[in-house]
């Protein structure tokens, strides 16, 4: 037995977390020790911010004015934020304490107006409604949640029945041009602070209502592409939700279209290959900020007009591609702010609330390899930001401005369990990732091996991924050994479905798996399909390859 797996055969996570005050935070540890999660690694310095991330995720939930838990963003911003708290952080701590996670979806229901707006946040004070701060589709969220967590039918009618109404009011009040895109009343409805995609627009609506603009503005309304796209993915999933309910979800499609088309039309400049926010004048707003990369996430166009953006901008060095990735505004626009690293702007840093959205926008588009250029570096940042600041700065790495955030804790937690740990899909597969996080920023290493441990379904599944290779248990016997840099597909019950190629190389060698010696060979992005004997191709997409000038 390897050392890695004897150590993570015996950690003791209650210990590793600690105490904690506060009730609801006892309780979410509890769900975290039933999901069986662990997590050990060859060097310390990674394995000691793993578990003081668990601990002080868990110590920044909080009880809600109806009894509820809620979880915070964390430093100054004691709440549940629509944008994210309340939608991917949620999503993500489903993983780890599904209970919670569900709480934090339903406080938005709970605290719905009659008129169908529901709340941009929910602090320990109760709801806001001042604007409307969407980024990531509380829909989609919710979906995942629901396929992951046991298909509890009552919670998904909850949830879509708000949602549902939701929509009814951003109909109404947020389409005044009559173009069916969703308009920008303020900075705050996309929770861009100080971003120079909004210089002279105010931060929040016209005397405090969400459903005003200032008349007397001479760029509002703008036709937001962020949110438009927010509000497309939200009714595919409304479709979804709506079908599985047994309701007539065509009329969920058929608004999902117009969304996309009106989308494309208003937002989308072909010349730039770009989306831009459109102002009352009709001109685009030519800021290139990090929207395009949420369009993307909230599954928005095809392989290749993705992977165009990827060239363009994504994975541009000139652009958005910075030593720690994503920046807020590309690096080579008038509007990039240097000092941003100090204070709340979304003028240049990178930030966590862009890392832990990132993945939604290359796993959909199937980019599994260059997601992991953007995990690996801030791994590495995350590995030795002790105060888990929300904000990177994009040259060194170091923390910047904020601390205690939900979102670098979270973002650790989901990138590990990314590229080197045991993720359950919504789909119903479990991903077995065998990459190694070695960092190697300023000389020193992350770690040289791994260990990982998760429950699903009851059974107790553990990676260990070091030099000589990785291996897969269930139930303390093995079930696979496989060559570093793939990604092993199973069923629920660990059931092999097929591979992955997760490296820029081409990984060449055997997979040993039920006394079978299985021969296979995967390069990047490709995705093998298992046949019962051996495997068989059936994605080979390539590989975009960084960019170091403009196109």
């Amino acid at each position: 037995m390897s050392s890695i797996l004897s150590r993570l055969r015996d950690v003791d996570v209650g210990k590793r977390i600690g105490d904690f005050d506060r009730e609801v935070s006892r309780d979410a540890l509890k769900q975290f020790q039933d999901s069986g999660v662990k997590f050990v690694a060859s060097h310390p310095q990674i394995e000691e911010q793993y578990y003081r991330a668990a601990h002080d995720l868990m110590n920044n939930i909080y009880t809600a004015v109806n009894g509820s838990p809620l979880l915070i963003e964390g430093d100054v911003y004691i709440g549940c934020w629509l944008e994210s708290t309340g939608t991917i952080k949620s999503e993500h701590l489903s993983r780890f304490c599904p209970q919670t996670a569900r709480s934090c979806f339903e406080l938005f229901a709970d605290f719905q107006r009659e008129d169908g707006l529901i709340p941009y946040k929910v602090t320990d004070q109760g709801p806001y409604y001042r604007q409307i701060q969407m980024v990531t589709p509380l829909a989609r969220s919710v979906w995942n949640h629901y396929l992951t967590t046991g298909r509890d039918k009552a919670f998904l009618e909850k949830m879509y029945n708000a949602i549902a109404r939701n929509d009814q009011w951003l109909s109404v009040y947020r389409n005044t041009r009559g173009t069916g895109c969703v308009e920008a009343f303020c900075t705050f409805d996309t929770g861009h602070d100080r971003s120079a995609r909004f210089w002279h627009v105010n931060d929040i609506p016209f005397e405090g209502d969400p459903a005003k603009y200032d008349p007397d503005s001479p760029v509002l309304p703008y036709l937001a592409p962020d949110l438009t796209s927010n509000v497309y993915c939200q009714r595919k999933y409304l479709q979804k939700m709506a079908e599985e309910l047994g309701k007539d979800g065509s009329v969920w499609a058929a608004k999902a279209e117009q969304s996309l088309k009106s989308l494309m039309e208003y937002c989308y400049d072909e010349e730039d290959r770009f989306f831009y926010d459109r102002d009352r004048n009709n001109r685009f707003v030519r800021m290139q900020s990090i929207i395009q990369m949420y369009v993307f996430a909230n599954e928005v166009g095809d392989g290749v007009m993705f992977e165009d953006a990827l060239k363009r901008y994504l994975l541009n060095t000139q652009k958005f591609f910075a030593r720690y990735p994503l920046t807020a505004i590309a690096l080579d626009q008038s509007g990039y702010d240097h000092n941003s690293i100090y204070y709340n702007s979304w003028s240049g840093k990178s930030t966590n609330l862009t890392t832990y959205r990132t993945p939604l926008a290359f796993e959909y588009h199937h980019r599994y390899v260059e997601l992991s250029w953007i995990i690996k570096p801030i791994l590495s940042h995350l590995s030795r930001n002790k105060k888990f600041s929300g904000a990177i700065n994009p040259w060194t790495g170091e923390p910047g401005e904020s601390k205690n955030s939900s979102g670098a804790m979270l973002c650790l937690l989901d990138y590990l369990e990314r590229y080197s740990g045991i993720l359950p899909t919504p789909e119903g597969d479990i991903w077995f990732t065998t990459l190694i996080p070695y960092g190697e920023d300023y000389g020193q290493t992350v770690a040289e091996a791994t260990g990982y441990a998760r429950k699903m379904d009851g059974a107790a599944f553990e990676l260990v991924n070091d030099k000589a290779g990785s291996e897969v248990y269930k139930d303390g016997n093995l079930l696979y050994s496989i060559p570093q840099g793939v990604r092993v597909v199973t069923d629920r019950n660990g059931a092999l479905k097929g591979l992955i190629g997760m490296s820029v190389r081409t990984i060449t060698g055997q997979l040993r798996y039920k006394n079978q010696v299985i021969p296979f060979s995967v390069s990047g992005n490709e995705r093998l399909e298992y046949t019962g004997t051996g495997f068989v191709s059936v994605e080979n997409p390539g590989i975009v390859m960084p960019h170091y000038e403009k196109l």
